[in-house]
């Protein structure tokens, strides 16, 4: 964490101290980073702990901090992306609130649970049970009111035209334990409902001056205005601090990793990156693949059969991490160039492909001359 002196096994004069290098485990380097920081004259690094392991058996944690303190001292240290703090104080926010989501919808599937335990199948006829009709079914349940003819009439819009099925579903044997639990549960989401609601107006006002740059992601097919805000938040506005879109990929862990030894390529799978973006990303990717006759969707549908649905998405999601990089870099809208243009593209590339190899063919089967080839 600190220079020091390897011969007294003391920290250097703080006259002399210009830089701080520590390792960015969990959370624990957030209070120092925030005090070292104020300090104008230092310059902080917060080094990727994998970048400076040493050999196995010899740890400590003084031989740690001698040993970033001689790789520092030898400028072999990169140290990673730290935002400044009023992005950080976003990031904060924004997990919280994809925390507090999560959380509703384990309570919802909770719900769920005692709905079946108590024999009704409301889920299997209602899309969302949290819904205008299921929450005015669930409120009659947990009253007592066990008719199903009379629940049903609660039904709004499209459930109306199930409303046969919707009775079927609701005659069950609902017991006053399985009632309370409904009626904590339920105050539980509202409650959570209610903190998500204020938590986003929150985000929404520090997301004011990035409003131009919201509209430009939430152009992109499977981006909304949340995961726009998301990403910024993780990655910010300013693409100057990543060398190319690769590297923020990789940043990411988005990008296909390297294995290979002795000319024989092992798994390619992606390192570990900034969880948070990948899974939001994965979300969006998801949701584009799901628009038919776009770009992405051809690009899916290509990779899928080749690589599998898993690895497909993941494609995608590294696909839209590279178009918001372009975006947020020249200032552009996005484009849609349609399904049409991938698969032109893709036949492209395949004739070229096939082209190389027939190259390729024809120079290991063309004859050998002797004079040519061995005059030296």
């Amino acid at each position: 964490m600190v220079d020091i002196d390897r011969k007294k096994k003391l920290p250097l004069n703080r006259e002399f101290r210009t830089h701080v290098a520590m390792e960015s485990t969990g959370v624990y380097w957030k209070p120092i980073y925030n005090l070292l920081e104020l300090e104008s004259e230092l310059k902080v690094f917060v080094v990727n702990a994998q970048h400076i392991k040493q050999v196995p058996g010899r740890k400590t944690d003084v031989k740690d901090a001698e040993w970033i303190a001689e790789l520092l001292k030898h400028g072999l240290l990169k140290p990673s992306y730290i935002p400044d703090r009023p992005q950080r104080e976003l990031r904060e926010l924004v997990r919280y609130r994809r925390s507090l989501i999560d959380e509703r919808a384990r309570e919802a599937n909770r719900i769920q649970k005692v709905l079946e335990g108590a024999n009704i199948k409301l889920g299997s006829v209602a899309t969302n049970i949290l819904g205008v009709s299921g929450r005015l079914i669930l409120r009659d349940l947990i009253h007592g009111h066990t008719d199903a003819k009379a629940l049903a009439q609660h039904s709004k819009r499209n459930l109306r035209k199930k409303i046969h099925l919707l009775e079927r579903s609701l005659n069950g044997l609902i017991g006053s334990h399985q009632r309370k639990m409904l009626k904590t549960q339920l105050e539980h989401i509202e409650f959570l409902e209610k903190q998500i609601d204020e938590i986003t107006q929150e985000i929404d006002s520090r997301m004011t001056p990035f409003e131009e740059d919201l509209e430009r992601l939430d152009s992109i097919p499977g981006i909304g205005r949340v995961t726009a805000q998301h990403l910024i938040a993780e990655i910010g506005t300013n693409m100057d601090r990543f060398a190319s879109a690769d590297h923020l990929t990789s940043w990411a862990g988005l990008a296909p990793g390297q294995n290979e030894s002795a000319g024989k390529k092992r798994s390619a799978r992606t390192r570990d990156g900034n969880k948070y973006l990948r899974s939001a990303l994965v979300e969006a990717a998801t949701s584009a693949t799901r628009r038919k006759n776009t770009y992405l969707y051809a690009k899916y549908q290509r990779l899928k059969l080749r690589r599998g649905a898993k690895k497909a998405r993941i494609a995608i999601a590294r696909t839209l991490l590279v178009i918001v990089y372009h975006l947020l870099t020249k200032q552009e809208m996005y484009l849609e160039k349609g399904a049409v243009h991938y698969n032109e593209k893709a036949l492209e590339v395949k004739k070229q492909k096939a082209i190389k190899h027939l190259q390729r063919k024809r120079q290991k089967s063309a004859p050998i001359n002797l004079d040519a080839d061995f005059l030296y």
